[in-house]
């Protein structure tokens, strides 16, 4: 390989490969005008199931399950067709990332981007899954955040060069397998000596962290489960199965889903029904 020597000025490569190079380029803003639709519902999602997608919809559905009123339309947005360049879309998240959503609430709606916020709000809202005593609520904090600075490195660091990069690279996956594994054990360690993440109690820390570490140790993740020998974070493995058993994170699973077979995907949701359908089609096949 060719070492690469730098340009004094970087300039942007349209044709530079890989995986949604199509959706990337190093400017904010709309591409395309486009409105959003919107439900009957106070809450309007617009996201997609990947790691960070399903954080709000796995919520929501732990709120409706707990009894509390937190109906909500989920549109979908599709990444890879640009969709979130979309100037409705925009003006929602600026920074034209999944998920976003809009409270019509009783006063002015109130935007929210970044799922780490979307789930301190509803839990706020709510009242739920986030403890009012302050040392629980902190400890919480610590481990949503440590998920919100840690997950790039997994995603956009190991997920990118094992697994959608062009070319393979021995140094860059190297690197991000070193970090990824690195995470897993400090997750490893965590759970040894506590049922879910940041105590005895499910909180949006779960919420957050399983997603992206509950899907790799489950091999729903860039088909690297044997590569990073997950098998051997015993304590993580546990937790994982443990909160994908949860029925509304079985459900949350399903909202904004696009890839499989066409009978399992739910681009829109807007009640309960349209998740039992498509839930039942996954239980019945064994992928949900």
């Amino acid at each position: 390989m060719t070492e690469y020597v730098p340009p004094k000025v970087w300039t942007w490569d349209k044709e530079n490969g890989g995986a949604f190079a199509s959706t990337n380029r190093p400017i904010a803003g709309a591409t395309h005008e486009k409105a959003l639709p919107r439900g009957e519902h106070k809450l309007q999602l617009h996201s997609l199931a990947t790691p960070n997608g399903q954080k709000g919809t796995i919520m929501l559905e732990e709120l409706l399950a707990a009894g509390h009123d937190a109906e909500y339309d989920a549109y979908l947005i599709n990444i890879g067709k640009g969709d979130q360049f979309g100037s409705g879309f925009v003006e929602i998240n600026p920074n034209s990332k999944i998920p976003a959503m809009i409270d019509f609430g009783p006063d002015k709606p109130i935007r929210l981007f970044e799922s780490g916020s979307i789930l301190v709000y509803l839990a706020d809202k709510f009242d739920a899954f986030l403890s009012k005593d302050l040392a629980k609520r902190a400890e919480t904090m610590n481990w949503l955040f440590w998920q919100m600075g840690s997950a790039p490195f997994v995603g956009g660091g190991f997920g990118h060069f094992y697994a959608y990069a062009p070319t393979k690279i021995e140094y860059a996956i190297n690197r991000y397998a070193m970090e990824s594994k690195r995470q897993l054990d400090v997750l490893d360690r965590q759970l040894a000596e506590h049922e879910y993440v940041s105590g005895s109690d499910y909180t949006i820390a779960d919420m957050a962290i399983f997603p992206w570490y509950g899907g790799l140790v489950l091999g729903r993740a860039y088909n690297a489960a044997e590569f990073l020998d997950v098998g051997s974070y015993k304590n993580v493995m546990r937790w994982a199965q443990q909160v994908d058993a949860r029925e509304p994170v079985k459900r949350g699973r399903c909202v904004n889903a696009a890839s499989g077979p066409e009978d399992e995907h739910l681009y829109e949701r807007h009640s309960a029904a349209d998740v039992d359908k498509v839930l039942a089609v996954r239980k019945e096949r064994g992928t949900v």
